[in-house]
């Protein structure tokens, strides 16, 4: 039986990752096979484009690009495979982000990211997306207590993440059926008591 995709969205600041231990916690309870990757990254090349696209200054549409060049190789080599065996696969962020921060936050033309995700992916999509819902002040406040160094993205301001947070607000409205959207700036317990509703049924 083919695994499940699940992709963890949000903006920088949601809080993802503790409720992404949570919900691998869960699924090896089950038995689950887990893999946990990331975008951009997931391989070796990926791994690469990843550490340019968070620390090089480049325009949006070489950006969007390297994104895209990162996603290809990540589903066919790591992705496709998992799930092919039957293991579940949590990326955090996957095309949503690209429709997000590319196009939402930086103008880039939909219609371009688009054509992209139709070139390298095809129909592929997750079966499911939680997005962490955070209001951009709040999480522009997280960032700022974590204390350790901000990537070129996370130092683009509460403006742009407002935008970004519209544009994955609209993702989830135009597909309710893929997307979990979880109130990111309520408690712990009650953010991991909806994800795993939402998993276990499926298990």
């Amino acid at each position: 039986m083919r695994g499940r995709f699940i992709t963890i969205e949000g903006i920088d600041g949601a809080g993802k990752s503790t409720q992404t231990e949570s919900l691998i916690a869960l699924l090896k309870a089950r038995g689950v096979e887990v893999v946990r990757t990331r975008e951009p990254g997931g391989t070796p090349v990926g791994e690469k484009i990843r550490e340019l696209l968070l620390n090089e200054e480049m325009d949006v549409e070489t950006e969007t690009l390297l994104f895209f060049a990162s996603r290809a190789e990540h589903v066919e080599k790591v992705i496709r495979p998992a799930l092919e065996r039957g293991a579940w696969v949590l990326s955090d962020r996957f095309t949503d982000a690209t429709y997000a921060y590319q196009a939402g936050g930086k103008g880039m033309s939909g219609r371009r990211v688009e054509a992209l995700e139709k070139w390298t992916l095809g129909d592929f999509a997750p079966d499911l997306t939680i997005l962490f819902d955070i209001a951009p002040e709040t999480a522009h406040e997280r960032l700022a207590a974590r204390g350790v160094d901000e990537d070129r993205f996370e130092r683009l301001g509460v403006d742009f993440f407002t935008r970004v947070r519209d544009a994955y607000l609209e993702r989830a409205a135009a597909n309710p059926a893929r997307f979990l959207i979880v109130d990111a700036s309520a408690a712990p317990e009650k953010v991991a008591g909806e994800i795993a509703a939402k998993v276990t049924s499926w298990l």
